[in-house]
């Protein structure tokens, strides 16, 4: 009789935490992953094996610089990848179609440009889906990289990003453009020391506008090829 009791109590204990692993597991928000560390699965630069390198334009304003950024990047046979703000493309439909009809990636960088890090599980999906359905709604073409404003995020934003099939993307070198208005200075940030692989961040500014010839001779003169960034994370398995 002890002993029938000591395997009943047994059972009952392991039933029961089996009951309380699967309970928690219900209450898990939708979409998240606990593989890995959060970083693991955001993309800070691209092949480190290839001579590629990435320009990547934030776009909520500067609209007025565009056109001779990408005239500059047609200069030199270059792509870049574009990572526009839902609010910024609704009231700048030329200027987003123009972008992807000179042949560059359209990425998403959430719709009202808020600190993704501090938004729930929910309304970090807002903030990307309704991005990427108005670009794709424009321009017929669905974004497939996100990158978050002012480069907060959260395990609630790499979880909804993942959930909405979007690859996280931060940077290896800034340009600080959008705060040091100096053409040389932007300059030196888009090229000591760049090498395959790097993702450089940038915005349209007047002096970003001016300094990019320059930044793509560098480029050219040391070999290096300016691809969008999905270009340049191709093959690289994230968690």
């Amino acid at each position: 009789m002890k002993g029938s009791t000591k395997i009943a109590i047994a059972t009952n204990f392991c039933l029961a935490a089996l009951l309380l692993a699967v309970g928690l597991v219900c209450f898990l928000p939708q979409g998240v992953s606990t593989a890995g560390k959060l970083s693991d699965r955001v993309y800070y630069e691209g092949n480190r094996d290839s001579r590629y390198v990435s320009l990547m334009f934030n776009v909520y304003g500067g609209t007025e610089y565009l056109p001779e950024i990408l005239d500059t990047l047609d200069d030199y046979g270059a792509k870049a990848t574009f990572f526009v703000g839902g609010s910024w493309a609704d009231g700048n439909t030329e200027s987003l179609r123009e972008i992807e009809k000179r042949g560059h990636e359209l990425g998403n960088h959430g719709y009202f440009h808020k600190d993704q890090d501090k938004l729930s599980y929910e309304k970090n999906v807002e903030e990307i889906r309704l991005c990427g359905e108005l670009v794709e709604m424009l321009c017929g073409v669905r974004p497939q990289l996100f990158a978050p404003p002012s480069g907060a995020y959260s395990e609630n934003t790499v979880n909804a990003a993942a959930e909405l099939g979007y690859k996280v993307i931060m940077w290896s070198k800034d340009t600080i453009d959008w705060r040091d208005r100096d053409e040389s200075l932007i300059y030196r940030r888009a090229t000591k020391e760049v090498k395959g692989g790097d993702l450089i961040l940038m915005h349209p500014t007047k002096e970003t506008a001016s300094a990019l010839s320059s930044i793509l001779q560098t480029y050219r003169d040391l070999g290096l090829e300016a691809v969008p960034v999905s270009v340049n994370i191709s093959g690289i398995e994230k968690a």
